[in-house]
Order: C-alpha cells, then structure tokens, then sequence
C-alpha cells in the first residue's frame, strides 16, 4: 500500500493505491483532496470489499503517519492482518507498489494536462481498472496481466 499525488489546474489529487502482490492487481484505491487517514482507509476498505479475505494474509506499507495510525492499524488488527512496514528511508521494500506509482505516472499521468479533480480521477480510475488490471503484461506473472494471471489461476483450481 502507498499514496502518490497527481497535478491538476484545481490542484492536487491524492491516490492511495492497495496491490495483491499475488497478481499485481490493484485491489483497492482511493482519492482525496488531502493525505488524512480516511484516505487510506477507503482504499483499504475497497480491498477488504473486493477481496473478501480470510484474514490470513501480510498488509505492506511504508511508515507514513497515515499507515501507522491508530485507526487504520485498528482496523487491519481487525480483520487479522499481519502489519509489515518498510525500513526508514528505505522506498525499495515497498518496491512494487512504488513501481506501480512511477508505471502509472508515464504512461498515464505524464501524457495529460488534466483540468480538474474529477477529471483526473475519472482518468486514473480507467487506467486501472481497464489498462493496469485488465491489459498491462508482467513479467512476474509469465507476461499477463492480473486480471488474466488470476483468471488462469482460478481456472486451474477447478480442474
């Protein structure tokens, strides 16, 4: 989990984005006006919404403030997660939500001028869902994308 920022004419949007590191799908996102823990929390809960999980698995995030707060731990404790953080300073432990940052930024953000809020945020929400989840090819996951790697995955359970 990590939070990035996109220019606008109106201003700054802010992203906070929640990877599946078992498919580099992005599974919850969220945006705001400003970096406060609701912020975070929607995207996490949008996470918990779309995947539903048992409780049995590891929440990543740097150490922003926002992550370490007493209202989203509470909730993470909640649902079971185990909480990991990155080291201080240290980006490259959150490597592939930042890489899903810079990803996102050349070949969406970068390419537009966006006018206002609600337009960059209707343009990144496309992004992800119909070009990162459903079209960008990883090579982590034999050149699929996440959308088809779990598909395939899914697929090979039931027979």
């Amino acid at each position: 989990a990590d939070i990035t920022y996109i220019r606008t004419i109106e201003g700054w949007l802010y992203l906070a984005s929640i990877m599946d590191l078992f498919s580099r799908k992005i599974v919850g996102w969220s945006f705001g006006t400003s970096m406060k823990t609701i912020l975070i929390l929607r995207a996490l809960e949008m996470a918990i919404t779309t995947r539903n999980p048992d409780g049995n698995l590891i929440h990543h995030s740097d150490r922003g403030t926002q992550y370490c707060s007493n209202d989203y731990v509470q909730v993470l404790k909640q649902h079971g997660f185990q909480l990991s953080m990155s080291r201080k300073g240290d980006p490259y432990d959150n490597a592939c939500i930042e890489s899903f940052h810079a990803t996102l930024k050349k070949e969406w953000i970068y390419r537009t001028k966006f006018k206002t809020l609600a337009e960059a945020e209707k343009s990144v929400q496309y992004y992800i869902s119909n070009q990162y989840n459903e079209r960008r090819k990883h090579s982590a996951l034999g050149y699929q994308s996440p959308n088809q790697f779990e598909r395939n995955h899914n697929h090979e359970l039931l027979l």
